[in-house]
C-alpha cells in the first residue's frame, strides 16, 4: 500500500542560498519592488476614475480597473513565492530539532510556492490576453488576500489544510467511542484505517503522471495520491492521536510502523493479519516484496527515516514527475544524456551547441528546478542531486548558473564522475562565453582547442 521509488541520502550540511525565481515570461515588464506582502490589495469597489475619459467610457475604465488589479496579483504572487521558500527553510532547519519539523507544514508551503508560481504565469498569460483584445470585457475578480496563509490551495488556505487532518483526528476518536472502545495499539491503528482508506476513501496512485497525486492539499482533497504522501497523511494523523509513526524504505516499499520497544509485538497475527500488516497493507503480505520477509529482528536493522528524509521522498517525486511531464515531447530524453555524448572520445569536438539543446516545457521544467532547490537545501553536498539540478539549468538555457552548480559538482563527485562532467563544463563555459561574445556586435564562433 505504501510504497515509493526512490529515497535520498539523509541531509547533512547547512543550506545555500538561491536566487530570486525566472519566470518562465519575457514580453512583459515586471516592476522589481518589495513591497510587504501583509500590503492589502486594491479593492474594486473602492476605486475611482482617474479621468473624465474612464468615466466616459465604462469598458475603458473597467479595463484600467482590471490593469491594476492583475498588477496588484501579479505582485502578491512575487512575494508569495519568496515568502513560502523562507518559510519551508525555516521549518527544514537545522537549527530546529526534526522531531520539531511539521511535515505537514513544510508540504504545504511546497504546494504555495508551486501555486504561486503557476498563478503567476496564469496571471501574466490573462494580462498578455486583455492586451491583444482590449474591446473584450472580463469579469472582475474581487479576492482580497493579506498574506501567504490566505492564499487559496485547492479552494483552502494552509490554515484550513492543516485544521483537516486535525478533523480526520476527531473522526478517529469518533469510532473508537462509538465502538466502545479503548486505546489498544491495534484497535486504533485499524480505526485510523477506517476513515483514511474507507470512510475518506483514500486510494494510491499506481503511476505518477498527475500533478495533483503529489501535493499534500490535492491528496486531501481528491482522496488519491502517491505513496509516500499516504503515508505523511497517515504520520500525521496517529501524531494528532498521541502515536508515533516511523518509517524506513526496504526495497521499492516505504513502509510505516508504530514506535515500540517490543518489536517483535508487530508480527503477532491477530484475526488474519499482523499489525504491521494492519499498517501497510498488501504489500507485506506479498512474497514479491522485500517487506514479506521483514521480522521483529531485522526490523530493529532498518535506519529509521528522519522526517527531513520523509520531506527529501517526496520532493524527489516532484522532481521526477515534473522532468517527466517537462520532457514530455522528447520521449527517453535523461537528464544525463549530453555528458555521454560530450565525453565520448569519438564524438567531434565542439559538436555541443545551443541548437543542440532539446526545447522543453518551460513551466513543468521550471517547477523541477524549484523543487531540486529545495532538496538542495536539506542535502547541499549531494554531489548526483547537484549534477542533476546544474543539468536542468542547461536544459533551462541559463548557462552560467550551470556552469557554477557543475563545478560545485565536481568538487564532492568521484573521481570517474568528475572526469565525465569536466568536458562538459568547459563546452558549456564556452558557450556562456559564446553569448557573450555575440552580444558585444563581434561575428564568429570561439572554439576549444
Amino acid at each position: 500500500m505504501l510504497s515509493t521509488s526512490y529515497l535520498v541520502p539523509t541531509a547533512v550540511m547547512a543550506h545555500p542560498t538561491f536566487p530570486d525565481h525566472c519566470f518562465i515570461r519575457y514580453d512583459h515588464h515586471h516592476r522589481n519592488d518589495h513591497k510587504d506582502l501583509r500590503r492589502k490589495r486594491i479593492r474594486t469597489t473602492a476605486a475611482t476614475p482617474a479621468s473624465a475619459s474612464e468615466s466616459a467610457y465604462p469598458l475603458f475604465s473597467n479595463q484600467i480597473q482590471l490593469t491594476k488589479d492583475s498588477s496588484s496579483r501579479h505582485e502578491f504572487y512575487q512575494e508569495a513565492l519568496k515568502t513560502a521558500r523562507d518559510k519551508f527553510t525555516r521549518e527544514i532547519s537545522f537549527q530546529s530539532k526534526d522531531k520539531d519539523i511539521s511535515l505537514a507544514k513544510a508540504l504545504l508551503y511546497v504546494a504555495a510556492e508551486d501555486e504561486a508560481f503557476v498563478s503567476f504565469n496564469r496571471e501574466m498569460d490573462a494580462r498578455s490576453l486583455l492586451n491583444e483584445r482590449r474591446n473584450v470585457s472580463s469579469p472582475l475578480e474581487t479576492e482580497d488576500w493579506d498574506s501567504l496563509e490566505q492564499m487559496p490551495l485547492g479552494g483552502k488556505t494552509i490554515p484550513e489544510w492543516l485544521s483537516e487532518l486535525d478533523a480526520i483526528a476527531r473522526e478517529v476518536e469518533a469510532e473508537l467511542v462509538s465502538r466502545d472502545i479503548g486505546c489498544h495499539l491495534v484497535e486504533v491503528l485499524e480505526a485510523v484505517n477506517l476513515v483514511l482508506f474507507e470512510l475518506r476513501g483514500l486510494t494510491r496512485s499506481p503511476v505518477l503522471v498527475d500533478s495533483k497525486h503529489s501535493y499534500l492539499h490535492s491528496v486531501l482533497d481528491s482522496g488519491c495520491g502517491s505513496a509516500i504522501l499516504l503515508s505523511i497523511i497517515y504520520i500525521e494523523v496517529c501524531r494528532r492521536l498521541g502515536l508515533t509513526i516511523v518509517g524506513s524504505r526496504v526495497g521499492e516499499d516505504f513502509l510505516i510502523w508504530p514506535q515500540t520497544g517490543y518489536p517483535e509485538e508487530l508480527f503477532k497475527v491477530t484475526s488474519g493479519h499482523s499489525l504491521f500488516a494492519v499498517v501497510n497493507g498488501r504489500c507485506v503480505e506479498d512474497p514479491r516484496s522485500m517487506a514479506s520477509d521483514l521480522t521483529g529482528t531485522s526490523l530493529l536493522g532498518l535506519e529509521i527515516a528522519t522526517n527531513r528524509d520523509i520531506i527529501g521522498i517526496a520532493l524527489a517525486n516532484l522532481i521526477r514527475l515534473h522532468w517527466k511531464r517537462a520532457s514530455r515531447s522528447n520521449h527517453g530524453l535523461m537528464l544525463t544524456s549530453p555528458l555521454r555524448h560530450v565525453h565520448n572520445a569519438g564524438e567531434k569536438p565542439n559538436m555541443m551547441d545551443k541548437s543542440n539543446v532539446p526545447l522543453l516545457r518551460p513551466q513543468d521544467l521550471r517547477l523541477a528546478i524549484m523543487a531540486s532547490e529545495r532538496l538542495l537545501i536539506l542535502q547541499p553536498h549531494n554531489w548526483a542531486l547537484r549534477r542533476d539540478h546544474g543539468m536542468m539549468l542547461y536544459y533551462n538555457r541559463e548557462y552560467g548558473k550551470a556552469v557554477q552548480e557543475l563545478s560545485i559538482c565536481m568538487a564532492f563527485a568521484p573521481e570517474e564522475e568528475a572526469e565525465i562532467l569536466e568536458p562538459f563544463v568547459e563546452k558549456l563555459h564556452l558557450m556562456r562565453l559564446e553569448s557573450s561574445w555575440k552580444s558585444l556586435g563581434h561575428a564568429g564562433r570561439l572554439t576549444v582547442p
